[in-house]
């Protein structure tokens, strides 16, 4: 049988208020859901009322008996949260590479992705990271031609040399 926890109206009404001063929304509905408990609702009413999960609202009440409301009002973010650089740090380093192509030089993606590297301070696993910022400041790929596009063909520069070579000087 899972354990059910009780919550004064006093205490509900401690977290009333401090649900006035709530930072973000996520945090808000953390105290509600205890808010509401303290007001004698049970899991699946403050489901209804708050769209989270029975499970989750358990969950909410829990911490809330065991770590106190700072746990309820502190922003909790899933994942690996890792800095990358603000747009205008991005258009900065592209600068110092669209000067280097300004003057003819050929960038490379590898170069763009080390300097990227050492901007943030650890690697970036994937070029596709690279590729993403390069899209968001309108770069494209431009590649220099392997040949020029008005060439003539093979035959035709077989028969010039022919003609060239049969005229008597």
């Amino acid at each position: 049988m899972p354990k059910t926890y009780t919550i004064r109206v006093e205490e509900a009404a401690q977290i009333r208020e401090a649900m006035k001063e709530a930072t973000s929304v996520t945090s808000y509905k953390r105290l509600e859901v205890v808010a509401l408990r303290g007001e004698g609702q049970n899991n699946g009413e403050i489901s209804e009322i708050t769209k989270y999960n029975q499970k989750w609202v358990s969950q909410i009440i829990s911490d809330y008996v065991s770590k106190g409301m700072e746990k309820l009002k502190t922003e909790q973010r899933g994942g690996v949260q890792r800095q990358n650089l603000s747009y205008g740090e991005e258009a900065t380093m592209l600068e110092e590479f669209a000067k280097q192509a300004e003057s003819g030089q050929i960038i490379t993606v590898k170069q763009i992705k080390r300097r990227y590297e050492e901007l943030i301070g650890r690697e970036v696993k994937s070029r596709s990271q690279i590729y993403t910022v390069l899209e968001r400041h309108d770069w494209r790929k431009v590649m220099p031609r392997s040949t020029h596009p008005k060439k003539a063909s093979d035959e035709e520069i077989e028969a010039s040399k022919k003609l060239t070579q049969n005229t008597p000087n």
